[in-house]
């Protein structure tokens, strides 16, 4: 692994709690040599990750619409910055100059940025690692409801193992280093429905 993508909110939260584990993932991926990708703005979780691994020396690669850009939330101290026509343009450009994926709390952006990327794994169309930074338990009804889809039989049960869940940086990136493709029938291959 070289580069790690990173979806965050824009906002900062509501507790410093986010802010501090932004601040110790970015230590984590400058400690690993780890670059990282993400949505290229100066704004909230997404700013404090970008400014620690600069700060730290790391590499930062931001890639960012060009609508967002014009409006002046564009970072403009990165290492990179690829400004893109639109938002299908940066999802794709995030995810093909990184080899992991990991969701830190955000909004309705962060979670459509995760299931995209968790979709096209359990598709196969990716054998990249997926994982949540669960941060002040902030994901843990998301995972009690994809337990719930599993238990309703719209998720089968090795697709939910695509899905790595971690408090600790260290530890989820742990995994991700010995993360081997899940490979699980699809729905679409069951002849027998």
């Amino acid at each position: 692994m070289k580069n790690i993508c990173v979806y965050c909110g824009s906002s900062p939260g509501i507790t410093a709690d986010y802010a501090i584990a932004a601040r110790q993932l970015a230590a984590e991926l400058v400690r690993q040599d780890l670059g990282l990708v993400y949505g290229g703005g100066n704004v909230g979780l997404m700013g404090v990750i970008a400014d620690e691994v600069m700060r730290l020396g790391g590499k930062v690669t931001g890639v960012i619409p060009k609508a967002l850009m014009d409006k002046e939330v564009g970072h403009t101290g990165l290492s990179s910055l690829h400004v893109v026509a639109n938002m299908h343009e940066r999802k794709a450009m995030m995810a093909d100059l990184s080899d992991a994926f990991i969701a830190m709390p955000g909004g309705i952006g962060t979670l459509e940025e995760l299931f995209e990327v968790l979709t096209w794994s359990q598709l196969g169309f990716h054998e990249k690692p997926v994982g949540l930074y669960n941060i002040n338990d902030f994901y843990r009804k998301l995972h009690d409801f994809l337990l719930h889809t599993v238990e309703q039989g719209f998720l089968r049960p090795g697709h939910l193992d695509l899905l790595y869940m971690e408090t600790n940086p260290a530890l989820l990136l742990q995994k991700f280093a010995n993360y081997r493709p899940v490979h699980v029938k699809k729905w679409l291959e069951v002849k027998d429905l």
